[in-house]
Protein backbone atom coordinates (compact mmCIF):
# COMPACT_ATOMS: atom_id res chain seq x y z
CA UNK A 1 0.00 0.00 0.00
CA UNK A 2 1.29 3.46 -0.86
CA UNK A 3 2.32 5.63 2.08
CA UNK A 4 1.92 8.95 0.32
CA UNK A 5 0.04 10.58 -2.59
CA UNK A 6 1.26 10.43 -6.16
CA UNK A 7 4.62 12.17 -6.74
CA UNK A 8 6.27 13.93 -9.68
CA UNK A 9 10.03 14.44 -9.37
CA UNK A 10 11.67 16.61 -12.00
CA UNK A 11 15.36 17.08 -12.69
CA UNK A 12 16.64 19.90 -14.95
CA UNK A 13 19.74 18.82 -16.87
CA UNK A 14 22.28 20.67 -18.96
CA UNK A 15 25.38 18.62 -19.94
CA UNK A 16 24.90 16.20 -17.05
CA UNK A 17 26.08 12.93 -18.61
CA UNK A 18 28.08 12.23 -15.44
CA UNK A 19 25.00 12.43 -13.22
CA UNK A 20 21.86 11.50 -15.15
CA UNK A 21 22.01 7.71 -14.69
CA UNK A 22 22.93 8.00 -11.02
CA UNK A 23 20.14 10.51 -10.35
CA UNK A 24 17.41 8.52 -12.07
CA UNK A 25 18.50 5.27 -10.44
CA UNK A 26 18.42 6.78 -6.97
CA UNK A 27 15.11 8.49 -7.69
CA UNK A 28 13.47 5.20 -8.64
CA UNK A 29 14.85 3.57 -5.50
CA UNK A 30 13.59 6.36 -3.23
CA UNK A 31 10.18 6.87 -4.81
CA UNK A 32 9.22 3.19 -4.89
CA UNK A 33 9.49 3.23 -1.08
CA UNK A 34 6.98 6.08 -0.83
CA UNK A 35 4.23 5.56 -3.39
CA UNK A 36 2.94 3.26 -6.11
CA UNK A 37 2.19 6.23 -8.38
CA UNK A 38 5.16 8.35 -9.36
CA UNK A 39 6.92 9.85 -12.34
CA UNK A 40 10.43 11.16 -12.95
CA UNK A 41 10.85 13.96 -15.47
CA UNK A 42 14.28 14.82 -16.87
CA UNK A 43 14.25 18.19 -18.64
CA UNK A 44 17.20 18.12 -21.01
CA UNK A 45 18.00 21.78 -21.64
CA UNK A 46 19.69 21.42 -25.06
CA UNK A 47 22.68 19.51 -23.73
CA UNK A 48 25.64 19.07 -26.06
CA UNK A 49 26.99 15.93 -24.38
CA UNK A 50 25.37 12.48 -23.99
CA UNK A 51 22.69 13.57 -21.50
CA UNK A 52 19.82 13.10 -23.95
CA UNK A 53 21.12 9.77 -25.24
CA UNK A 54 21.57 8.33 -21.74
CA UNK A 55 18.25 9.64 -20.45
CA UNK A 56 16.27 8.33 -23.42
CA UNK A 57 17.93 4.93 -23.12
CA UNK A 58 16.83 4.73 -19.50
CA UNK A 59 13.31 5.78 -20.44
CA UNK A 60 13.10 2.66 -22.61
CA UNK A 61 13.66 0.56 -19.48
CA UNK A 62 11.90 2.65 -16.81
CA UNK A 63 8.20 3.28 -17.56
CA UNK A 64 7.95 6.03 -14.93
CA UNK A 65 10.67 8.12 -16.61
CA UNK A 66 9.86 10.86 -19.12
CA UNK A 67 12.47 12.89 -20.99
CA UNK A 68 11.64 16.35 -22.33
CA UNK A 69 14.19 17.88 -24.70
CA UNK A 70 14.59 21.59 -25.31
CA UNK A 71 15.88 22.36 -28.82
CA UNK A 72 17.58 25.50 -27.46
CA UNK A 73 18.99 26.21 -24.03
CA UNK A 74 16.37 27.99 -21.90
CA UNK A 75 18.46 28.25 -18.72
CA UNK A 76 17.26 27.27 -15.27
CA UNK A 77 14.06 29.30 -15.39
CA UNK A 78 12.91 27.72 -18.64
CA UNK A 79 13.84 24.22 -17.50
CA UNK A 80 11.99 24.64 -14.21
CA UNK A 81 8.86 25.98 -15.88
CA UNK A 82 8.90 23.04 -18.29
CA UNK A 83 9.30 20.51 -15.49
CA UNK A 84 6.64 22.05 -13.29
CA UNK A 85 4.17 22.33 -16.18
CA UNK A 86 4.80 18.74 -17.29
CA UNK A 87 4.14 17.28 -13.84
CA UNK A 88 0.91 15.31 -13.48
CA UNK A 89 0.92 14.07 -9.88
CA UNK A 90 -0.42 15.51 -6.62
CA UNK A 91 2.97 16.27 -5.06
CA UNK A 92 5.71 17.90 -7.15
CA UNK A 93 9.37 17.72 -6.15
CA UNK A 94 12.27 19.69 -7.60
CA UNK A 95 15.93 18.70 -7.29
CA UNK A 96 19.12 19.45 -9.16
CA UNK A 97 20.33 16.40 -11.01
CA UNK A 98 23.63 16.25 -9.10
CA UNK A 99 21.52 15.36 -6.03
CA UNK A 100 22.77 17.93 -3.51
CA UNK A 101 20.51 16.29 -0.91
CA UNK A 102 19.82 12.66 -0.05
CA UNK A 103 16.58 11.66 -1.78
CA UNK A 104 15.68 9.62 1.29
CA UNK A 105 15.00 12.97 2.98
CA UNK A 106 11.91 13.17 0.80
CA UNK A 107 10.01 10.93 3.21
CA UNK A 108 10.68 13.38 6.06
CA UNK A 109 9.47 16.30 3.96
CA UNK A 110 6.26 14.46 3.05
CA UNK A 111 5.66 13.62 6.69
CA UNK A 112 6.08 17.31 7.56
CA UNK A 113 3.68 18.33 4.80
CA UNK A 114 1.08 16.02 6.28
CA UNK A 115 1.73 16.85 9.93
CA UNK A 116 1.92 20.64 9.42
CA UNK A 117 -0.80 20.69 6.74
CA UNK A 118 1.72 22.49 4.55
CA UNK A 119 1.43 23.38 0.87
CA UNK A 120 5.18 23.61 0.34
CA UNK A 121 8.37 22.52 2.06
CA UNK A 122 11.62 24.39 1.33
CA UNK A 123 14.84 22.86 2.57
CA UNK A 124 17.90 24.75 3.74
CA UNK A 125 21.48 23.51 3.98
CA UNK A 126 23.00 22.85 7.39
CA UNK A 127 26.59 23.39 6.24
CA UNK A 128 27.87 25.10 3.06
CA UNK A 129 31.54 25.54 3.97
CA UNK A 130 32.64 23.08 1.29
CA UNK A 131 31.47 25.53 -1.41
CA UNK A 132 34.15 28.09 -0.60
CA UNK A 133 33.92 31.64 0.75
CA UNK A 134 32.83 33.33 -2.50
CA UNK A 135 29.67 31.28 -2.96
CA UNK A 136 28.87 31.50 0.75
CA UNK A 137 29.05 35.31 0.60
CA UNK A 138 26.97 35.44 -2.60
CA UNK A 139 24.30 33.25 -1.05
CA UNK A 140 24.24 35.13 2.25
CA UNK A 141 23.81 38.51 0.55
CA UNK A 142 21.16 37.23 -1.88
CA UNK A 143 19.09 35.50 0.80
CA UNK A 144 19.29 38.57 3.03
CA UNK A 145 18.14 40.73 0.09
CA UNK A 146 15.19 38.45 -0.70
CA UNK A 147 14.12 38.36 2.95
CA UNK A 148 14.29 42.16 3.23
CA UNK A 149 12.57 42.98 -0.07
CA UNK A 150 9.73 40.48 0.20
CA UNK A 151 9.34 40.26 3.98
CA UNK A 152 9.74 36.50 4.17
CA UNK A 153 11.83 34.29 6.46
CA UNK A 154 13.13 31.69 4.01
CA UNK A 155 16.74 30.82 4.85
CA UNK A 156 18.02 29.30 1.60
CA UNK A 157 15.66 30.32 -1.19
CA UNK A 158 17.73 29.02 -4.12
CA UNK A 159 18.40 25.55 -2.73
CA UNK A 160 17.05 22.90 -5.08
CA UNK A 161 14.92 20.95 -2.62
CA UNK A 162 11.34 22.07 -2.90
CA UNK A 163 8.25 19.93 -2.36
CA UNK A 164 4.86 21.38 -3.21
CA UNK A 165 1.25 20.40 -3.69
CA UNK A 166 -0.12 20.78 -7.20
CA UNK A 167 -2.57 23.49 -6.02
CA UNK A 168 0.37 25.86 -5.58
CA UNK A 169 1.28 25.55 -9.27
CA UNK A 170 -2.33 25.81 -10.38
CA UNK A 171 -2.66 29.21 -8.70
CA UNK A 172 0.37 31.09 -10.02
CA UNK A 173 2.27 32.20 -13.09
CA UNK A 174 6.07 32.17 -13.26
CA UNK A 175 7.97 34.50 -15.57
CA UNK A 176 11.62 34.28 -14.59
CA UNK A 177 14.00 32.98 -17.25
CA UNK A 178 16.93 32.46 -14.90
CA UNK A 179 17.88 31.65 -11.32
CA UNK A 180 15.45 34.17 -9.81
CA UNK A 181 12.73 31.60 -10.48
CA UNK A 182 13.33 29.91 -7.11
CA UNK A 183 12.59 33.12 -5.25
CA UNK A 184 9.67 33.93 -7.53
CA UNK A 185 8.10 30.54 -6.82
CA UNK A 186 8.50 30.69 -3.05
CA UNK A 187 7.58 34.36 -2.60
CA UNK A 188 4.45 34.07 -4.74
CA UNK A 189 3.36 30.97 -2.81
CA UNK A 190 3.72 32.82 0.50
CA UNK A 191 2.09 35.99 -0.83
CA UNK A 192 -0.88 33.97 -2.08
CA UNK A 193 -1.44 32.59 1.40
CA UNK A 194 -0.07 29.07 1.01
CA UNK A 195 1.50 27.46 4.06
CA UNK A 196 5.26 27.22 3.45
CA UNK A 197 7.57 25.57 5.98
CA UNK A 198 11.29 24.85 6.12
CA UNK A 199 13.48 21.91 7.10
CA UNK A 200 17.24 21.51 7.34
CA UNK A 201 19.20 18.86 5.45
CA UNK A 202 22.77 17.76 4.96
CA UNK A 203 24.30 19.19 1.79
CA UNK A 204 26.39 17.25 -0.73
CA UNK A 205 28.23 19.56 -3.19
CA UNK A 206 28.85 18.64 -6.80
CA UNK A 207 31.86 16.37 -7.34
CA UNK A 208 31.71 16.09 -11.14
CA UNK A 209 31.31 18.73 -13.83
CA UNK A 210 31.12 22.47 -13.18
CA UNK A 211 28.25 24.51 -11.78
CA UNK A 212 27.63 27.85 -13.47
CA UNK A 213 25.03 29.12 -11.00
CA UNK A 214 27.52 31.38 -9.19
CA UNK A 215 29.10 32.83 -12.32
CA UNK A 216 29.05 36.65 -12.67
CA UNK A 217 26.74 36.51 -15.72
CA UNK A 218 24.17 34.39 -13.86
CA UNK A 219 24.27 36.70 -10.84
CA UNK A 220 23.85 39.82 -12.99
CA UNK A 221 20.85 38.28 -14.79
CA UNK A 222 19.32 37.23 -11.48
CA UNK A 223 19.58 40.76 -10.09
CA UNK A 224 18.10 42.23 -13.30
CA UNK A 225 15.15 39.85 -13.09
CA UNK A 226 14.68 40.69 -9.43
CA UNK A 227 14.35 44.38 -10.32
CA UNK A 228 12.06 43.72 -13.29
CA UNK A 229 9.77 41.21 -11.59
CA UNK A 230 9.76 42.73 -8.10
CA UNK A 231 6.31 44.39 -8.23
CA UNK A 232 4.38 41.38 -9.51
CA UNK A 233 6.33 38.96 -7.31
CA UNK A 234 5.60 40.94 -4.15
CA UNK A 235 1.93 41.41 -5.12
CA UNK A 236 1.05 38.55 -7.50
CA UNK A 237 -2.04 38.97 -9.66
CA UNK A 238 -4.38 36.13 -10.61
CA UNK A 239 -2.56 34.04 -13.24
CA UNK A 240 -3.47 34.29 -16.92
CA UNK A 241 -1.23 31.32 -17.72
CA UNK A 242 -0.83 29.21 -14.57
CA UNK A 243 2.22 27.00 -14.29
CA UNK A 244 -0.06 23.97 -14.32
CA UNK A 245 -3.75 23.68 -15.17
CA UNK A 246 -6.16 22.04 -12.71
CA UNK A 247 -7.22 18.52 -13.77
CA UNK A 248 -10.73 19.72 -14.66
CA UNK A 249 -9.42 22.39 -17.07
CA UNK A 250 -8.29 21.51 -20.58
CA UNK A 251 -5.64 23.56 -22.41
CA UNK A 252 -6.79 26.03 -25.01
CA UNK A 253 -6.45 24.97 -28.62
CA UNK A 254 -7.13 26.71 -31.91
CA UNK A 255 -9.90 25.39 -34.15
CA UNK A 256 -10.54 26.92 -37.58
CA UNK A 257 -8.98 30.24 -36.62
CA UNK A 258 -10.76 30.62 -33.29
CA UNK A 259 -9.83 29.62 -29.78
CA UNK A 260 -11.67 26.69 -28.27
CA UNK A 261 -11.42 24.59 -25.14
CA UNK A 262 -11.17 20.92 -25.85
Amino acid sequence: MAKYPSISLFLPAWNEEDYVERAVGRAVEALTQLTDDFEIIVVNDASTDRTQELAEAMAQRIPQLRVINHPVNLKLGGAMRTGLAASTKDIVVYSDIDLPWDLRELERSLHLMDYLEADMICAFRFDRTSEGPKRIVYSFVYNMLIRALFDIQIKDVNFSFKVMHRRVLESMELKSQGSFIDAELVVKAIRKGFRVFQMGVDYFPRTRGVSTLASPSVIVKMVKELVKLYPETRTPAPPTQPVRLPPSVQPLRTVSGRTARG
